[in-house]
């Protein structure tokens, strides 16, 4: 037995040494690799703040004015408004197309039907929320009528 152990080869420690460090650097380069398709995917991102709002101030309260701008660092498209999960129209519009670049601000002048009517209850919480063409929402952004 003794002699079976004496005849037994293996990897010098220089040797090993080198495969354990080329195993490392292998590692490393995958994750780096993956570590940066991630980072890339979340810069580019979209995000939109509501700044400030305005109602009708005709004294029938038919539409509500809102500044939403673009704080993220990629171009988005507004595509839709709901107000307390029902489609609202903008400018007379319920289908949007409204760019904005990084930095930019729209004021939506938002109504209720297509004609600009109907008017909200007086004392209402609405939910406002603004889809893109991502299918992102942003929101609920909630005001209470005058």
């Amino acid at each position: 037995m003794r002699r079976l152990l004496k005849n037994r080869k293996a990897l010098s420690p220089v040797v090993a040494a080198i495969i354990l460090i080329a195993v490392t650097v292998a590692v490393s380069i995958a994750v780096a690799a993956w570590m940066g398709a991630l980072t890339v995917g979340f810069m580019q991102t979209e995000e939109l703040s509501f700044i400030n709002y305005g109602w009708d101030t005709s004294g029938n309260c038919t539409y509500i004015s809102i500044n939403v701008k673009n704080t993220g660092s990629q171009p988005l498209t507004i595509t839709e408004v709901r107000v307390s999960d029902a489609l609202a129209y903008v400018s007379g519009e319920s289908v949007l197309s409204e760019t904005l670049n990084a930095g930019d601000a729209v004021t939506l002048t938002i109504n209720l039907d297509a004609a600009g009517t109907e008017e909200y209850t007086s004392g209402t919480k609405y939910e406002f929320v603004v889809i893109t063409a991502k299918g992102n929402s942003f929101g609920p952004y909630i005001k209470t009528a005058p």
